[in-house]
């Protein structure tokens, strides 16, 4: 499906596709420069790239949730431009239900391929995108019928449910309170309620408990997107999306200190730190771009942006490293053999950029 897209912030087009370039390869060709350029910055960017195993925090853990904040932003453009045309609640309600279940089927596909079609118990429930579908379809509600206080108090009576329930609900042969990998009431839940296969055998990171805590990241977005359609000047919103931000992350490293930042877990303290990060860095690039109109570098993560879903999935069917290997391989061959993948990355990422660029200048935008 095309259209050309009228209306929309760069910033937030051109944040998404920051967001998805470490998707689409950026993030592969940076980690393989690890050890190969004996630059110490380098290395440290490139340690960042890789997902904490457990407890702690690097930048590849916002990765998501930074995707998941920014589809509340968009969400808050979507719902008012529809409003504006008269379309009613009821409209609005079965419009971004069909879009979660798309999204749910789509993400089946995406966590399944190849589909095992004849065996329902190796079948994993848990996907990106359906998250994304049901962040979307919560927010919807919330959205259309309470203020952007009383969504943050939604916010508060999750997070702080998701928390006593994570300490005060006990797990058979662990207890209460038990955060460990093998004992926490997240692998319980999903052992016990969440049929087909878990990613991480004993529990599912993108299971059911999980997903409550998770869809808080997507409700305060729908919040930085009150701010940026509010009526006051554009250096006010600002400064507000960086206050709010800042006393998200300060809320976070405080809870942190009772309840973990664990991106495995969305841990309510996790939940707050990547939205306080998501309001600071939205307003950054808000700021940048849209308020003081440095524009001209956005080009390349906007063509990422435009088309998201796009490259999510060619990333996961089209063999782009392979393309990249049979043109550019007689090229790099020369070259000592350290550095023929990192070569080859950066070709598969171009080729990936390229696509979506064609997709750019014909206007195919991608969307559900």
């Amino acid at each position: 499906m095309s259209e050309k897209r009228k209306g929309r912030l760069l910033s937030l087009d051109t944040l998404r596709g920051f967001d998805m370039f470490f998707i689409a390869g950026g993030g592969t060709f940076i980690t393989l420069l690890h050890g190969k350029t004996n630059i110490s910055w380098v290395d440290a960017i490139a340690n960042q790239l890789e997902h904490v195993p457990w407890n702690g925090f690097v930048f590849y853990d916002f990765i998501f949730p930074l995707f998941l904040f920014m589809t509340g932003v968009s969400l808050t453009f979507s719902l008012r431009n529809g409003i504006s045309k008269g379309i009613s609640k009821k409209e609005l309600y079965k419009k971004v239900f069909k879009r979660m279940l798309i999204l749910i089927l789509l993400g089946l596909l995406y966590k399944n391929s190849p589909f095992p079609y004849f065996e329902p118990s190796k079948i994993r429930l848990g996907s990106v995108l359906g998250r994304i579908g049901i962040a979307s379809f919560v927010t919807c509600l919330l959205y259309l019928n309470y203020a952007t206080i009383k969504r943050a108090y939604w916010i508060a009576g999750i997070l702080i449910a998701y928390y006593a329930t994570m300490f005060l609900v006990p797990v058979p042969g662990y207890g209460p309170g038990d955060l460990s990998f093998e004992g926490n009431l997240v692998g319980w839940f999903d052992r016990t309620f969440l049929p087909g296969r878990l990613l991480q055998g004993t529990f599912d990171e993108l299971g059911i408990l999980t997903t409550i805590s998770a869809v808080c990241i997507t409700i305060f977005g729908s919040i930085a997107g009150d701010i940026l359609n509010g009526k006051s000047t554009e250096n006010k919103k600002t400064i507000t999306l960086i206050i709010v931000g800042v006393i998200c992350v300060i809320v976070a490293l405080l809870w942190s200190i009772h309840f973990p930042i664990n991106k495995r877990l969305w841990t309510s303290s996790f939940v707050t730190l990547t939205s306080g990060l998501g309001f600071l860095i939205m307003a950054l690039f808000y700021w940048i771009i849209d308020v003081k109109g440095y524009q001209k570098w956005t080009f390349f993560f906007k063509v990422i942006g435009m088309n998201s879903l796009v490259i999510y999935y060619a990333y996961r069917f089209i063999d782009f490293s392979f393309t990249s290997e049979k043109l550019l391989g007689g090229i790099y061959a020369p070259l000592p053999e350290k550095w023929h993948e990192v070569i080859n990355a950066l070709g598969s990422l171009g080729l990936v950029w390229l696509l979506l660029y064609i997709l750019y200048k014909k206007k195919i935008f991608v969307k559900i």
